[in-house]
């Protein structure tokens, strides 16, 4: 098992040493062997699980899916089946927040249009982008995102 440092494991995972040391702490990584002195060292595992986890996060998914892929990934008696619904059940989360989205850039380009057509050049303060971003919620005609949709991180 080669002894990988911290440092090179962050660089060969395209992530940090913080985030490493993170995701040990929350139990997706396990806890590094020590040399001497305390210095974490890794190994070619530790490598593919970073970069697993590192490319789930690029895709968006939660910590707790990461947690249940990861799950998945160490029991040789689940199903397949198992990840293919939780990719997706992510899936449909990104394809829901694509249309709020939409939305808001329909929304926000009807801001530009009223500009445009009544107030371009004129006075900052006479914009009427400052009128309807002002009007409560009851009087504004574009579409909205839903309240309490999430991100992921």
């Amino acid at each position: 098992m080669p002894n990988i440092k911290i440092g090179a494991l962050a660089e060969r995972t395209g992530t940090n040493a913080p985030t490493v040391r993170y995701y040990e702490e929350i139990g997706l990584l396990r806890s590094a062997d020590r040399q001497g002195g305390g210095q974490r060292v890794y190994g070619d595992a530790d490598v593919r699980r970073l970069a697993f986890i590192r490319r789930c996060r690029d895709l968006g998914f939660s910590i707790e899916q990461i947690r249940s892929l990861v799950a998945l990934l160490q029991d040789r008696n689940t199903s397949c089946m198992n990840a293919r619904d939780l990719a997706n059940e992510h899936l449909l989360a990104v394809r829901e927040k694509l249309t709020e989205l939409k939305a808001l850039e329909r929304s926000i380009a009807a801001f530009v249009v009223s500009c445009d057509t009544s107030c371009a050049g004129g006075p900052g303060p006479d914009c009427v982008i400052f009128e309807d971003l002002s009007r409560a919620p009851r009087d504004v005609k574009v579409a909205r995102p839903r309240h309490g949709s999430t991100a992921a991180r």
